[in-house]
């Protein structure tokens, strides 16, 4: 169980700074909350079923999505960098655009059997315009491929280290 724990935790790492090298060396924001949350997950269960790779990519670009048109539609100029004043027009406009965006992920995540909770975060960092513009989903939407694609990377290898009769299945 300990070295379940270590595993996981190192592992989780090792996906992360994989992101933040990118993000450190392009300036863009290749790291963001959501991602924490998913690279957790990928350590975590490493071939369950919650790992379905292209269901992580796909639920992330769902909430990305999902979180700009909300953003445009009701919440353009808003950022929640600063707390907006009660009762304010500017506070309702980001808790509409939030509980918009976060009912349309929901929706689209379930509708496309591709759900993946942290893209629930992801939606709701673009909507409440903390990143929401469409480069910046963009970078949210490459890093996450760049995550699972690292992920699948390291996971065929260890097999392939581990069983050898995988890569005759693989090969052959």
């Amino acid at each position: 169980m300990r070295r379940h724990r270590v595993g996981t935790s190192l592992y989780a790492g090792v996906l992360f700074v994989v992101l933040g090298t990118l993000a450190w060396a392009s300036g863009q924001p290749f790291i963001f909350p959501s991602l924490g949350p998913s690279a957790f997950i990928l350590a975590f269960q490493r071939d369950g079923d919650r790992t379905g790779l292209a269901s992580v990519v796909m639920s992330h670009f769902i909430g990305g999505v999902a979180g700009l048109l909300a953003y445009s539609l009701l919440a353009g100029g808003v950022s929640l960098v600063a707390d907006p004043t009660a009762f304010s027009m500017a506070g309702l406009r980001l808790v509409a655009s939030a509980t918009l965006s976060l009912v349309v992920t929901s929706w689209g995540m379930i509708a496309t059997d591709t759900v993946h909770a942290p893209a629930c975060a992801t939606t709701l960092i673009v909507s409440l315009g903390l990143l929401s513009t469409p480069l910046q989903v963009a970078v949210i939407v490459v890093g996450v491929g760049v995550l699972v694609a690292f992920h699948a990377l390291v996971l065929s290898a260890y097999h392939r280290a581990t069983d050898p009769s995988r890569t005759a299945l693989v090969d052959g």
